[in-house]
């Protein structure tokens, strides 16, 4: 088959597009013909080596896929050939340990991706498989994030840094469907155009404007009552310290990873001075994606998506990721 491989971590010239063996369902598992592959940030952690955690190599990034199952494994039962179906990117082995495509099995930067059948979800046939493939790791944790963690309500105000990715624009578009008004910052004046004509109630470009200084004019200062319900950052980095002193007092920061940095500098006198909730948010649940596919199918929410590039454009995709050249989701069609 035709896949993105790496033999070794790097920069995106480590990125090959070459054929490979396609891979056989082992028992229990299940072979799937790739129609769309969304992509992550994490596939660029996972290509550069993450701290901790061991990659095999050669490996084929790609958390999120979605499309037909191919062939069925020993002891497979309940699917069939042809079926539609998305992929929980996670698997949850008997033994204890968390496996994941396109991170300790190889992912869908291909045009086959063998799983385990518990992975699997059945998709409705009004639901396309780009969209679909929207779903797992960005509109997954983004749902937990903002739900099951962050229990967002009608009537609060939601600041959200980082917005034009795929976590980003999903929390946009959920938090106004929850009622909320959102605030939403982006890297560039055409970004928040779109961000506003996505649904924003404001946007702010923190390459012009210092976001805690917005924060502080446009709803003053912690002890007058200003900062908003809920802040969202899931970059880390220098926008940590800033993001601690936007939270109003019994307000909320809401974090799920550190795209800028993990170990940033921090100042716990906002913690305790607004007596903030900091919730972290680790992934999403199978509940988390069946809600998304009912939103979808329902036409509630329609997954954002930057552009569509064929297999053999996988480096490009992954250089617009990396050099943060999209709004929304960039997806890789086999």
């Amino acid at each position: 088959m035709k896949a993105i491989v790496f033999h070794e971590h790097g920069g995106l010239d480590v990125l090959r597009y070459t054929d490979i063996d396609t891979p056989e369902p082992g028992p229990g598992e299940v072979r799937i013909a790739v129609e769309a592959c969304s992509l992550n940030y994490h596939d660029v952690f996972t290509r550069r080596g993450m701290p901790g955690i061991k990659t095999p190599l050669p490996m084929i990034p790609g958390c999120d896929a979605a499309g037909r199952v191919d062939a069925l494994g020993q002891g497979v039962t309940g699917w069939s050939s042809g079926d539609r179906v998305l992929v929980d990117p996670v698997q949850w082995s008997d033994d204890g340990r968390i496996r994941m495509i396109g991170d300790t099995r190889w992912g869908a930067y291909a045009q086959y991706v063998v799983v385990d059948a518990r992975q699997l979800m059945a998709l409705p046939d009004d639901v396309s498989a780009v969209d679909a493939s929207c779903l797992p790791v960005a509109y997954g944790t983004a749902h937990r994030m903002l739900f099951t963690r962050g229990r967002i309500e009608a009537g609060e105000t939601v600041f959200v840094l980082g917005a034009s990715g795929g976590v980003g624009t999903c929390c946009v578009l959920l938090a106004k469907l929850a009622g909320c008004h959102v605030v939403a910052a982006a890297g560039s004046a055409a970004k928040c155009e779109a961000l506003l004509a996505l649904g924003a109630d404001e946007a702010v470009d923190y390459s012009t404007t210092d976001i805690a200084t917005y924060t502080r004019e446009r709803t003053g200062s912690l002890f007058s009552g200003g900062g908003w319900d809920v802040v969202v950052n899931f970059t880390g980095g220098d926008t940590w310290a800033q993001t601690l002193r936007m939270v109003k007092a019994g307000g909320r920061l809401l974090t799920c990873g550190a795209t800028a940095g993990y170990d940033p500098p921090t100042d716990i006198r906002f913690i305790w001075t607004a007596e903030m909730d900091v919730r972290g948010s680790n992934g999403w649940k199978r509940a988390d994606l069946e809600s998304l596919v009912a939103m979808v199918q329902d036409g509630r929410l329609k997954p954002v998506v930057d552009c569509e590039l064929p297999l053999d454009q996988g480096a490009e995709a992954m250089r617009l990721l990396e050099e943060r050249q999209f709004f929304g989701k960039v997806v890789i069609t086999p």
